[in-house]
């Protein structure tokens, strides 16, 4: 494995290099994401990020240009607010990405592509990250999270305890709109390289890993990115030694680390509720009993 490792470096630099960005910038959203409760907006962007490169496809403009441009209008249309109307969130989420689903396709066979296209379009591949690739994937993931950090108190305040920030004079709708401005410039850049599946696995899997051990934020945030950087490398190491398809190994490394946490902290929880009740029935040394 090792070895897989040093021959993946030398020979895909700047994909593992993008791969380790991307997930470690995608997984630190993703908390968000998770604690707000708005996971299927993670998979409808995600979507929507491969509706916009197909259509940039069919007109013949750069591909991230028509992620990025659908990508926000998603956003804009989410921030509407759908609480005072009788059409819920969820069923414009649903809607939207049920059309992104089948929209991508039809473009893409429209357009003239082939199987490998559609495929790669709805799935991505990693591997095949060029420099240039990795150039403009950096250029704007490390500014989104540079601002993830500039501003994380307002942000967690907006997210977690809308009270609070109306009270400290932290204005919750705009920190709000402007964090899904950020995750959909995000989902539509990572998903020109990393497709719509893996992107949106590094908003939900990583996180919710880190969840089942700490809710201390601050730890659960370094913990997600190292998390998902991790599973990128293993899966990517895997993928190279067994030649399998680089993205769906990635996935199932970070979902089997999901399962092992789980069935861990299930045990620990079990085994912490059984300890004082078999502690009573103890008799130590020198008990009168």
């Amino acid at each position: 494995m090792g070895e897989s490792c040093v021959q993946l470096l030398h020979a895909f630099p700047w994909a593992l290099a993008a791969g380790l960005l991307v997930a470690s910038v995608c997984g630190v959203l993703g908390v968000f994401v998770i604690l707000k409760r708005v996971v299927f907006i993670g998979i409808t962007l995600s979507e929507m990020a491969a509706c916009g490169i197909a259509v940039a496809m069919l007109i013949g403009i750069p591909p991230l240009a028509g992620a990025v441009v659908l990508t926000l209008l998603t956003v804009g249309l989410l921030a509407l607010p759908f609480e005072d109307r009788r059409l819920p969130r969820d069923a414009v989420l649903g809607v939207l990405f049920v059309a992104a689903s089948s929209l991508s396709v039809l473009l893409v066979s429209h357009s003239g592509a082939g199987l490998h296209e559609i495929k790669a379009l709805l799935y991505g591949d990693l591997i095949l990250t060029s420099r240039r690739d990795a150039a403009a994937i950096a250029a704007v993931l490390i500014p989104a999270l540079i601002y993830l950090v500039v501003f994380l108190r307002p942000t967690l305040y907006a997210f977690l305890d809308r009270e609070a920030a109306t009270v400290l004079g932290v204005k919750p709708g705009r920190w709000e709109l402007g964090f899904f401005l950020v995750l959909g410039v995000v989902v539509a850049a990572a998903s020109k390289v990393a497709g719509s599946l893996l992107v949106f696995c590094y908003l939900v899997v990583p996180p919710a890993t880190v969840l089942l051990l700490s809710r201390r934020l601050g730890l659960v945030l370094v913990l997600t990115a190292l998390t998902a950087a991790v599973a990128t490398l293993l899966g990517m190491c895997i993928s190279f030694s067994a030649d399998l398809p680089t993205n769906q190994t990635i996935v199932a490394v970070a979902c089997a680390g999901f399962l092992a946490v789980l069935v861990v902290a299930a045990v620990s929880r079990r085994w912490r509720r059984a300890a004082p009740a078999g502690s009573h029935g103890h008799r130590t040394a020198g008990d009168p009993r």
